[in-house]
């Protein structure tokens, strides 16, 4: 069964987040540096872990219009349909992924360098579980 990844595309780093063989559960993979050729490490991501469906997370602005950073979003959705043309590659609203995730770690007792480093990829894992959940009710 392939399985579902999750990208919280951000300006500096990009969380990975990957679903069980079932599509049940997520759980941060990767943080990977947007600087760089970030797309290779997908690549290698992609393969590892036979993904069937990519997320991306979509920034829409708290009264769900889209801003400067979802229009770049989208244009890295095209480069990914492009670069994987066999996988569905789909937005989804991740408003607040990254607050929920700073929140979490922080009652964990993460310390704050542990989580700079990780809330990416955790925010990935949130996103990505809000769509499994949602896509195993029956929605698209």
């Amino acid at each position: 069964m392939k399985r579902f990844l999750g990208l919280d595309i951000g300006t500096k780093r990009i969380g990975v987040s990957v679903s069980d063989p079932l599509g049940s559960f997520a759980q941060g993979v990767a943080v990977l540096d947007a600087t760089g050729d970030w797309m290779a490490e997908l690549d290698k991501l992609v393969a590892h872990y036979k993904v069937g469906v990519i997320v991306v997370g979509m920034p829409y602005r708290t009264d769900a219009s889209v801003g400067p950073e979802a229009l770049k979003i989208k244009d890295v959705v095209s480069s990914l349909r492009q670069r994987y043309p066999d996988l569905d590659v789909v937005l989804w609203d991740e408003r607040f992924t990254t607050t929920i995730a700073e929140k979490a770690m922080i009652e964990a007792d993460v310390k704050r360098k542990k989580r700079r480093q990780n809330i990416d990829m955790v925010a990935a894992s949130i996103m990505l579980q809000d769509f499994l959940e949602h896509y195993s009710k029956g929605g698209s």
